[in-house]
């Protein structure tokens, strides 16, 4: 459900990690992206891990909330961990039938499960210790170069940050409407997924109408203050660069390196 979802929310606390520039967060957790992809090996992994646990430990935030996100997901997992299993060539390592389980199979599912959790874990660290405003500001003042080349950088950041402020919002509104559905009779924990789908039509249309209403009275009050893009207009809290961020991009540079390094070493 969409109470699951972590992607999105804010968990306030007083650490270092919170007081970084939402640049270096947006840059980490690209750089973060590109080396889970990178690494393919148990050793490229270990950094990876002893780097996001530090983050982790450094944010104050619990674990157990960072992991409830990957709840919404499980089915997503399972999904492609089995087309990886099955559907890879080489090495039979099990045989039944025709369903033929290969080394390479085995090994590029176990690679694609852990890559896809520390993905979640690792874009819910930046989520969850940065405000919506602050990715806003932080993807347009990074991204502003673009603007010479006529990307609308100003509406891209508007609309991200208008995603992730519907997320916890939708999340509320999920569940008065379960609960009002609930007082009705209706019945969410039917067994079979067809029954599950079925009990969603009435939670599903309800929220769309609302998400489309909120959505509405948003644009009439953006109208309505003429709004007209991000020509002319200032931020109230300009973004500077501090000690603290320039340590973190030379640790954050480390690491990339260190896990690049590790899988040209490992090709030789």
């Amino acid at each position: 459900m969409l109470k699951d979802i972590t992607l999105g929310q804010y968990y306030s606390a007083d650490s270092v990690i919170h007081r970084l520039d939402p640049r270096v967060k947006l840059v980490a957790t690209l750089v973060f992206i590109i080396s889970i992809f990178v690494a393919s090996d148990p050793i490229g992994f270990a950094i990876i891990t002893i780097a996001l646990a530090a983050v982790i430990i450094k944010s104050r935030v619990p674990f157990s909330f960072m992991v409830r996100g990957l709840r919404s997901i499980i089915v997503l997992l399972l999904i492609c961990g089995l087309f990886n299993l099955f559907l890879t060539p080489g090495d039979a390592l099990v045989k039944w039938g025709k369903v033929v389980i290969t080394v390479q199979g085995v090994r590029a599912a176990i690679l694609m499960l852990v890559r896809m959790v520390y993905l979640i874990i690792g874009t819910s660290v930046m989520t969850l210790t940065t405000t919506p405003n602050q990715l806003t500001d932080g993807l347009e003042t990074g991204l502003r170069f673009l603007n010479y080349i006529h990307v609308p950088v100003h509406e891209i950041a508007m609309m991200m940050s208008i995603a992730l402020r519907f997320i916890p919002i939708l999340s509320d509104e999920t569940d008065k409407i379960m609960k009002a559905q609930t007082a009705r009779g209706a019945e969410f924990d039917g067994k079979g997924i067809v029954k599950k789908a079925k009990a969603m039509v009435p939670l599903l249309v309800p929220l769309f109408v609302s998400a489309f209403r909120r959505a509405n009275d948003l644009a009439l009050a953006m109208e309505a203050r003429c709004y007209h893009g991000g020509e002319g207009r200032t931020s109230m809290k300009p973004l500077h660069y501090m000690r603290r961020d320039a340590i973190a991009y030379i640790l954050m540079l480390v690491t990339a390196a260190l896990v690049i390094c590790w899988r040209v070493m490992g090709r030789r």
